[in-house]
């Protein structure tokens, strides 16, 4: 197995370890919800996905592209997170996967790490049960990141 898939993997069990999906509950905010945030400037939108879905679809207008699959695992994606709120664990960030199961898992690992305002965009880009996704609601959308 590749190295960056263990680091995943290893990822993948922490968080679940560590609460799941329960932890995130109260965060769960819908695609117009994040939109609106995002436009007023009250929340920052990271895309955790793989280089290669931002390469399929694009990313959310706005958006950070920051990997949750990141070469130096957990520690790295923790690290390119803060770097991108300026070290401020109190900043509102929204996270947002294809279909909110890898927000779902980050949000908790944030919020473990001691991330105070962290909502997930549960429906994710393409949707998840009766919600459309990100997507197929028509919200904006920016080319992928240069990689």
């Amino acid at each position: 197995m590749s190295g960056i898939f263990l680091k995943t993997a290893a990822f993948l069990c922490l968080a679940i370890a560590f609460g799941g999906a329960a932890a995130a509950q109260d965060g769960v905010i819908d695609a117009p919800t994040a939109l609106r945030l995002q436009s007023e400037g009250s929340i920052a939108i990271i895309d955790i996905r793989r280089p290669a879905e931002w390469r399929e679809t694009g990313v959310p207008a706005g958006a950070r592209a920051i990997t949750m699959h990141h070469p130096d695992g957990a520690s790295g994606f923790l690290a390119s997170v803060l770097s991108s709120v300026d070290g401020d664990k109190s900043a509102p960030i929204a996270l947002i996967c294809a279909s909110g199961v890898r927000s779902t898992w980050a949000s908790t690992f944030l919020a473990r790490n001691g991330f105070t305002q962290v909502y997930n965009i549960k429906e994710g880009m393409m949707g998840r049960g009766q919600q459309p996704g990100w997507i197929a609601r028509g919200n904006p959308m920016d080319p992928p990141p240069a990689q």
